[in-house]
């Protein structure tokens, strides 16, 4: 039986697509990477995914693993050769187990952010990863790229709060990592290969996960500073104060709010005249939230931070964070932008943003730089608009990209903080890294998968 004559015999059990049916698999979400494949898959079960594989592997087919499809570097979009087949995850979506005495959950690699989220606060728990495409994007996906988000400051990414994986390998054979243990010295941590590998050396099928303690005290305020200096400053001054109960501290410039004004006119706008920077924070911890706010504003106000709103309910909080969710959205209504995530030392946010934007200004006439990002762990999402609004502008994207990483290097910093490589940063990634480092991916790449076919085209 041929390749795809044993895929048509699987149809109905495995929930395979032809033709016209693969398209919306085959776009990434930017629109920006359009590719080809030879069916989609959607299996429901691990062992539909052992079977997929072994198929695959027997005559040399390609696999590109595909979660809520949100990735923003064409990682889970399939090259353009039409000699792959996509496996998507969104038929694996059950709640194994929440286990509230060890804080841990089990799911399958479908489940969404959302999902976990909600099982985890009816059991009184917190999943505390948190980003703006949580009912979209799947577990298996943020555990591939490691996605970050706006808790990371306290909790940190996906790769802290896996405690366990249940992953597939090359020749369809299954490793059964699933232990909910903080503490497992039995030899080399093997989970962590696989988290943001990027669907390159396995398919994740299951995770467990850590949960947390529910806070029941929340503290939100919106806080306009001179500077990234002053915020680096009142980032450390809050620490000292407060500690860990400092769960997100967002940057924010003032062209965000410029086109959150221009494009989402109903969102509140506090600032008037809107400052050159603003930060977003919030504080959690268990007890009260009253107290736990009226500590924050009083630490605000004793540190001269006179143009502060401090949240006074729930919902005055949620739309500060709506503010903030929203700067992604409006950028795409405004239009094609050439886009960095990155992470620098925090203290050197600062010079970096001083350095960088004093060069790209005189480099780039008409330039706009949107700036905002997790300031709390150095994660800047560093964007760049010019005249062109239109996909002509990625002609210029090899110079832009060329002054920001010369920048980003000279701090020892990052290309990719939380979004990953994918096809976007891959031929970058051979300069951000060194050729003993590559080597030693490369060998890695070679012994989980000798044939090179899981998701051909990303990061190597």
């Amino acid at each position: 039986m041929t390749f795809l004559e044993q895929l048509n015999e699987w149809r109905t059990s495995h929930s395979i697509l032809f033709g016209a049916d693969t398209a919306p698999y085959c776009l990434d979400q930017r629109r920006r990477y359009q590719g080809r494949a030879l069916a989609v898959a959607r299996p429901n079960s691990t062992e539909q995914v052992q079977q997929l594989v072994r198929l695959c592997a027997e005559h040399q087919i390609a696999i590109v693993p595909q979660g809520g499809n949100t990735s923003l570097c064409g990682a889970a979009t399939p090259l353009n050769d039409g000699q792959s087949i996509v496996i998507s995850f969104e038929r694996m979506t059950q709640i194994v187990q929440v286990d509230a005495d060890n804080n841990t959950i089990t799911v399958q690699a479908g489940v969404t952010l959302a999902q976990v989220q909600q099982a985890a606060l009816a059991a009184k728990r917190l999943f505390p990863a948190n980003w703006a495409a949580a009912q979209s994007c799947q577990i298996g996906g943020a555990l591939a790229t490691n996605a970050g988000g706006v808790n990371v400051l306290r909790y940190g990414n996906m790769r802290e709060l896996t405690l366990g994986l249940e992953v597939v390998l090359a020749d369809g054979e299954l490793w059964e990592g699933l232990r909910g243990l903080r503490k497992d010295n039995t030899g080399y941590d093997l989970k962590q290969l696989f988290v943001g590998s990027e669907g390159t050396l396995g398919l994740i099928t299951q995770a467990v996960l850590r949960l947390y303690p529910l806070p029941t005290a929340h503290a939100t305020a919106l806080v306009a500073v001179e500077s990234p200096a002053a915020a680096v400053d009142l980032l450390r001054g809050l620490q000292a104060e407060v500690g860990d109960r400092v769960t997100s501290f967002e940057l924010i410039s003032a062209p965000c709010l410029d086109l959150l004004h221009q494009h989402f006119p109903r969102l509140p706008q506090p600032f008037q005249p809107i400052p050159a920077w603003c930060v977003l924070i919030e504080l959690s911890d268990g007890g009260d939230s009253a107290l736990l706010t009226d500590r924050l504003a009083e630490y605000l106000y004793a540190h001269g931070c006179m143009e502060a709103y401090v949240a006074q309910s729930p919902t005055e909080a949620a739309d500060f964070w709506r503010l903030r969710e929203s700067i992604p959205e409006a950028q795409r209504i405004d239009g094609v932008s050439i886009k960095h995530d990155i992470s620098l030392p925090i203290g050197a946010v600062p010079d970096f943003l001083q350095k960088c934007d004093t060069e790209m200004l005189s480099s780039f006439a008409g330039a706009r730089i949107v700036a905002f990002g997790h300031l709390g762990d150095g994660n800047l999402h560093y964007n760049l608009f010019l005249a062109d609004k239109t996909a002509g502008v990625y002609a210029l994207e090899p110079a832009v990209n060329d002054l920001v990483y010369r920048h980003v290097a000279a701090y020892n910093g990052s290309i990719s903080a939380e979004h990953g490589i994918g096809q976007l940063k891959r031929a970058t990634l051979q300069d951000a890294r060194s050729d003993l480092e590559l080597h030693m991916m490369r060998q890695i790449k070679a012994t989980l998968d000798p044939l090179g076919l899981f998701n051909p085209g990303k990061v190597l």
